[in-house]
């Protein structure tokens, strides 16, 4: 069973609210806030298709071009001793640090790539 959802290329995560026990969700890896709640397990799929259709619909009537997932730049934090340390392995090859975090982050994404094929991506 997968709490998450995918339409038109826009990715969610079902999570159930206790307090206000509601289904909610909001479209992952863009930057606008899109979300939908609903009380029924049976609207979840429908309610999160029409949040994505009306977030599409609203850009094409304001000229806005719609926000895609993961456009490949993000800031992380990390322990200044790792960052330190991969900088060096980095200079060390000949290579950026983008460069090495990427091949890091492949190797990583390799190694989970049974998460991938479960949630179809």
């Amino acid at each position: 069973m997968s709490s998450i959802l995918e339409y038109k290329g826009y990715h969610t995560r079902v999570e159930y609210d206790s307090e206000d026990m509601v289904l909610r969700g909001k479209i992952e890896g863009i930057n606008d806030y899109v979300d939908f709640e609903c009380s029924s397990v049976k609207d979840v799929e429908s309610e999160f298709h029409k949040a994505v259709n009306d977030y599409l619909s609203f850009c094409a009537e304001s000229g806005k071009v719609p926000d895609k997932e993961y456009k490949g730049s993000f800031n992380i934090r990390i322990d200044p001793e790792l960052h330190k340390r991969l900088a060096f392995i980095a200079f060390a090859h000949k290579v950026s640090l983008n460069t090495s975090v990427e091949e890091a982050i492949s190797e990583y994404v390799v190694k989970e790539s049974s998460l991938l094929d479960e949630y179809g991506k």
